[in-house]
């Protein structure tokens, strides 16, 4: 007796199917699972077993043997569950057969029948509805993630019962309570507002530059100056997101196990802030089982990075393939996975390891070897990744009442739109749309500047000892500055800020020490 059910699974964030294959024989009692199963997979054994006799269903003892195909992929998880389930009763014919070549099946069982929740499930039924097939059985627990996905149908099952009853057609789903009221929250909930922080015009406005072009952005400052505060409205002031944008970042955080219950798709930019003594498999992902890092979890959004000289060195190296390809790949002996990682990052550290070094309000207690090793942390590679380094000042407390609130993030927003807007029309039909993701060629193209402010970047690399990245990615800046005023040339007022952006090379030619 041979049954063939339908699974899905996925590798990174692209789902794809595959054939479970039950062969009911004869001879001592035993039950194999075959085709690279993980841990997860063996003990499904036990929990096929015990989920089918609580269930109030018969389980007959025969040599099963389960084989999971392609047999040359890794299987992993308990997905799995269901459909072997499934596949063992529909050996022995106890169920319907006809719904099962249009259906496929995902599921995890616990030993009384009901079946939970999985993660990557809307990545799986992209993957289902790619392939045709018609019917989706999931965990009701994951309903949600799969309404936002036309072309399938979603068949979401509290038991195993109600499967069965589902194939032999005597019970059907009751989805259009659930539509009406399927929702879409953020990754980070409530936004901040700028208005919030008060005076810090000049990092405000570097805040919006960032935001216009896509630019990475570093901010040095004494303890208490705000860079925190700052750093945390950035995504306030980003584009909204469109759908694609909202699939894909829904779809890292499905694999990744982080959706919220209920939720079926996220409409605002993710903000991750990780600890400096996360590791390199933290920040870019990996493990035994490859599990998206926070480049990951931050594409399409911010990745904040406080205290950075704290960060080890090696974790921050591996920073730099990211940043240059947007995308992280993992390899494994078993399989090579990609993940998507393109995003903003933005940093923030102190000056010295006392943090008061240039402050004019406190004495500095650090020795210059002291300044020069905590300075030195941070590659010159790393730093010239930044297109903006700006220095952000403490406020005196007399100055806390007397300065009146900011512009708010909305007002803020309407002119970093208005710069994406003229730079998607500036790239359609490029895979990438802001000008911190433009290449060699596209900065000869759209970056040309006049002879007044070509002398001034000459004068700007000859004194700061400017690497070619940096003066690239001055050429950029100046690029989004213009963006914002609306203007098609770059002019030299547009090069000169874009050049005082450029903090650390201004200071020295390497660091932040005189």
């Amino acid at each position: 007796m041979l049954a063939k059910i339908i699974s899905l699974a996925y590798a990174g964030i692209d789902g794809y199917p595959v054939q479970i294959e039950v062969d009911l024989g004869g001879g001592v009692p035993s039950f194999d699972i075959v085709g690279l199963p993980d841990l997860a997979v063996r003990e499904a054994r036990d929990r096929v077993r015990a989920a089918i006799k609580n269930s109030g269903l018969e389980f007959h003892f025969h040599r099963i043997t389960v084989n999971l195909a392609p047999a040359n992929i890794k299987k992993e998880g308990s997905g799995f569950d269901l459909p072997i389930a499934i596949g063992i009763l529909a050996a022995k014919h106890e169920i319907s057969l006809e719904k099962i070549p249009e259906t496929v099946f995902v599921g995890e069982l616990a030993l009384d029948g009901s079946v939970r929740p999985v993660n990557g499930m809307l990545v799986m039924a992209l993957a289902a509805r790619e392939a045709g097939w018609k019917h989706i059985v999931l965990p009701a627990a994951n309903l949600r993630e799969v309404l936002i996905v036309n072309g399938i149908h979603p068949v979401p099952v509290e038991n195993l019962n109600q499967v069965c009853n589902f194939l032999n057609g005597t019970w059907e789903p009751d989805l259009a309570e659930v539509q009406q009221s399927v929702e879409e929250v953020a990754v980070t909930g409530v936004e901040e507002d700028l208005a919030d922080v008060k005076g810090q015009e000049q990092a405000k406005r570097a805040l919006e530059v960032a935001a216009a072009g896509g630019h990475n952005l570093l901010m040095i400052g004494p303890p208490g100056s705000g860079k925190t505060m700052l750093a945390r409205r950035l995504p306030g002031i980003l584009p909204s997101l469109c759908t694609e944008e909202s699939i894909e970042i829904t779809k890292i955080y499905s694999v990744a196990g982080l959706l919220p219950p209920g939720v079926s798709l996220l409409r605002k930019r993710p903000f991750r802030s990780p600890h400096h003594t996360t590791s390199s498999a933290g920040l870019i992902g990996g493990g035994r089982i490859p599990r998206p890092g926070e480049v990951t979890l931050a594409h399409n959004g911010v990745l904040f990075l406080d205290e950075l000289p704290e960060f080890s060195r090696e974790v921050l190296e591996v920073l730099r393939q990211p940043l240059e390809d947007g995308r992280v790949t993992i390899a494994r002996a078993a399989a090579t996975l990609s993940y998507p990682a393109r995003f903003m990052l933005t940093a923030s550290m102190n000056p010295c390891p006392c943090g008061y070094f240039g402050d004019p309000y406190k004495t500095c207690t650090c020795s210059p070897l002291q300044i020069h090793r905590y300075q030195s942390r941070i590659s010159g590679p790393l730093l010239d990744r930044f297109d903006l380094q700006i220095e952000v000042p403490r406020l005196q407390e007399f100055e806390y009442d007397t300065i009146q609130a900011g512009e708010s993030s909305a007002a803020i927003r309407k002119r970093v739109e208005q710069a994406r807007l003229i730079q998607q029309r500036r790239f359609r039909g490029k895979d990438y749309f802001c000008n911190a993701q433009m290449g060699s060629r596209d900065i000869k193209e759209y970056c040309q500047v006049d002879a007044e402010s070509r002398m001034l970047l000459q004068q700007a690399v000859q004194r700061y000892s400017l690497s070619a990245r940096a003066y690239y990615r001055i050429l950029k800046l100046a690029r989004t500055i213009a963006d914002l005023a609306g203007e098609d040339q770059i002019r030299i007022n547009h090069v000169a800020e874009a050049i005082q952006y450029r903090s650390l090379d201004r200071k020295s030619h390497g660091g932040m020490v005189e």
